[in-house]
């Protein structure tokens, strides 16, 4: 073959080299376990890039898994890796944060990955990216030396099998059962390890700010046999083919921006002769229906197929993605045979007439039999300018190149369509109407349909979704410093969100406590003392008051206000009694109610500092919570609450508030009665004891804190 090469490093590709071994590797299955084998040969590094890293995921199913040496889920996987070769180092660099997904990923990924693993395994959350944008590069690579990227991540609904069965037992996560999924991966070795082991590193880089373990040279390798971290479940497909690696990268306040990814699709529509076949998750961007659409005019035998998701999955995919792909496929499809085009998505019916529709998450095109891309990128426009992005391209050099790329699409249309082999070979030979192809319904099979996504949307919101869900620029532009220089904002990052929230939450919930408060006629403390003596010599005296407290906890009211109030009420006895069971039953309320928000959350929030501080307070235990609830540091509430955040043990906080707050019952209680009998009797014997209470008060405050700060010291000494 004579052709001149397609790859143009700096314009549609990053680099280009050869791929001594490659193969594709479909569906997460077989990803999974080809990972599951190279993660065990691992001996001196492992990287991982992804959109997510779930440290929850098994990567064997059914009996490989019970049959497994070593541990299936992919944390224990590693940590066991890692433990038993302490020179190994794996890193990890995970998108960090999405509000659109906090749903259905790990919330503290990197607290989790930092507990369940050792030393040697580095974690890292990339919250640099632009606002709007994601980390969208899958990339994993072991040893520098073999290589696996493409459309897959290590993330909850991914997990399927090639028959894609409608019911599938194995295919069911924490929030339930989830359909039929389809994926693309390919595992490569040789030269091209290489240049994709600079691009991780450079990423690792640029959020760890120091560099990670210097790329492995072991010098040429046997051209005949595959490197050893090759997963033996994968056979080569492809052996000596060129290359290519192209990116999108945004820009970055470090980084320029590139749109290599972009650059090389539309070259690759401009090769072509006779058929492209497309798979891919989204068809939104319109510059590519375009040239598509340009290249099938001026080529009268070219034909395109595209296999994508029949159902949109929620409001975003249906008013953003699906709306825009109306648009395409119009634009697609405007002045040219019907029959030399098929927008498809694959189905199944069983024998009762039940559908079950395959969803498409793969990134794959190839250009006749001479280029075959598997990649991270949707044809969408947040793809090609704003996420980040890695696609691999081959280019047949050579007859068996070429047969051997039409075998890898062929492999793919069977799998979504009815057809037999030898019947899809004939009908993908040259001039052949690709709607032939939905006549094609074998039983027990998927069948290719046409797509029809009018009867999801009119449209109407299409305008108002797509800058924010498929944007082309940051949804924040960048900005320009004093200096003349260029900042980008990014994504918020998940610590950010988190205080953020946190925040707000607090703050909504004293102002309204105080509003209340002041404006509504019922909460004050006039309101609640009359209340309180309506019930006095009642039996509902303390469900009264443990109900006025658990409001006022949740409501932020002043507890001493409400102690006082009640020691006015029921005396200097009953009154520190009442008031000490209501102050359990509100502070074990909103204990729980912390718990059920985060449990360990607290300390995983700040990092390793807090995380120290936290220990400390664990360890002081009762001591610790009772020198909080003598000195006032913080309202009442809000320490029953950050306590259910906190690793202290529920019978430990219980027990500090009771001996913190048991003398303070006692002093309020003498100054709550004291107030009523001044009232009643204004002698020097009441003014006294007002007088006393309250400097027993203070005295326990002063007292508490010398306490505490002398145990402390005995426990560091």
């Amino acid at each position: 073959m004579t052709t001149a090469s397609l790859f143009k490093p700096d314009v549609n590709c990053w680099r280009h080299a050869t791929a001594s071994f490659a193969a594709p590797v479909v569906d997460c299955e077989n990803y999974y376990r080809a990972l599951h084998e190279a993660f065990s040969r691992a001996r001196h590094s492992i990287f991982i890039v992804g959109w997510d890293i779930d440290s929850r995921i098994r990567l064997l199913r059914g009996e490989e898994e019970r049959a497994a040496e070593l541990p299936s889920v992919v944390s224990d996987l590693l940590a066991q890796c890692a433990r038993d070769n302490p020179d190994l180092q794996v890193y990890l660099l995970r998108w960090d944060s999405s509000l659109a997904f906090l749903g259905m990923r790990e919330l503290w990924a990197k607290e989790v990955w930092d507990e369940k693993t050792p030393d040697n395994v580095h974690v890292q959350l990339d919250a640099t990216i632009p606002m709007g944008g994601s980390q969208h590069q899958k990339i994993v690579i072991i040893d520098d030396e073999v290589a696996f990227s493409g459309g897959m991540d290590i993330a909850v609904h991914r997990w399927d099998t090639r028959d894609h069965r409608p019911i599938e037992a194995e295919r069911v996560e924490e929030d339930g059962p989830y359909g039929p999924l389809h994926d693309v991966q390919c595992v490569v070795a040789g030269p091209i390890v290489g240049h994709l082991a600079e691009l991780v590193r450079w990423r690792w880089k640029r959020l760890a700010r120091k560099e990670a373990v210097a790329i492995r040279d072991e010098g040429p390798q046997p051209r005949e046999k595959t490197p050893r971290c090759w997963p033996l479940s994968v056979s080569p497909l492809f052996q000596d083919i060129d290359c290519a690696i192209a990116r999108t990268i945004p820009f970055m306040d470090d980084a320029e921006p590139k749109q290599e990814v972009r650059r090389m699709l539309l070259d690759l529509i401009d090769r072509a002769e006779d058929l492209i076949y497309i798979e891919n998750q989204f068809a939104s961007r319109q510059e590519i229906a375009e040239r598509l659409n340009e290249r099938l005019k001026k080529c009268p035998n070219l034909r395109v197929l595209l296999v994508s998701s029949y159902e949109p999955e929620g409001t975003v995919e249906r008013e953003a993605y699906w709306a825009s792909r109306v648009d395409f496929k119009k634009i697609l499809e405007a002045g040219v045979e019907p029959e030399r085009i098929l927008m498809a998505s694959s189905s199944y019916e069983d024998d009762d007439g039940n559908t079950t529709s395959k969803r498409v998450h793969s990134k794959v095109m190839t250009i006749d039999d001479r280029y075959m891309v598997i990649g991270s990128a949707n044809l969408s426009n947040r793809s090609m300018t704003l996420d980040t992005e890695c696609d691999l391209v081959f280019e047949a050099r050579s007859d068996v190149h070429r047969e051997q790329i039409r075998q890898a699409r062929d492999d793919l249309v069977l799998e979504h369509s009815g057809c037999e082999p030898a019947q899809l070979r004939s009908l993908l030979q040259p001039g052949q109407p690709l709607r032939e192809l939905e006549r094609c319904r074998g039983p027990g099979k998927y069948a290719l349909s046409e797509v029809e996504d009018e009867q999801f949307t009119d449209q109407s919101l299409h305008a108002f979704m797509l800058p924010f869900s498929d944007p082309e620029e940051p949804l924040v532009p960048p900005l320009t410093l004093f200096n003349g220089k260029r900042t980008q904002l990014s994504n918020p990052s998940k610590k950010v969100l988190i205080f953020g929230a946190a925040i707000l939450i607090i703050a909504l919930l004293v102002a309204g406590g105080y509003y209340a408060s002041q404006h509504v006629s019922w909460l004050n403390a006039d309101a609640v003392q009359g209340f309180l003596e309506s019930t006095r010599g009642t039996y509902w005296a303390l469900p009264a008051v443990c109900g006025i407290y658990v409001l006022a906890g949740i409501l932020f009211f002043p507890v001493t206000v409400l102690s006082v109030a009640v020691a006015a009420v029921f005396g200097p006895l009953w009154g520190p009694i009442y008031g000490m069971a209501g102050a359990l039953c509100s502070a074990a309320l909103l204990f729980g109610v912390g718990q059920a928000m985060g449990g360990d959350s607290l300390s995983r929030i700040g990092g390793s500092k807090v995380k120290r501080v936290d220990q400390k307070f664990k360890e002081s235990g009762i001591i610790g919570v009772a020198a909080i609830r003598v000195i006032p540091i913080a309202p009442f509430s809000l320490v029953n609450l950050v306590a259910g955040f906190s690793s202290i043990r529920f019978y430990q906080f219980m027990m500090g508030t009771f001996l913190g707050m048991a003398p303070l019952m006692v002093a309020k209680g003498f100054v709550g009665d004291s107030l009523t009998q001044i009232v009643i009797n204004p002698s020097a014997q009441n003014i006294g004891y007002l007088t006393g209470g309250i400097v027993f008060w203070i005295v326990l405050i002063f007292a508490s804190q010398k306490l505490v700060n002398l145990y402390q010291q005995r426990k560091t000494s």
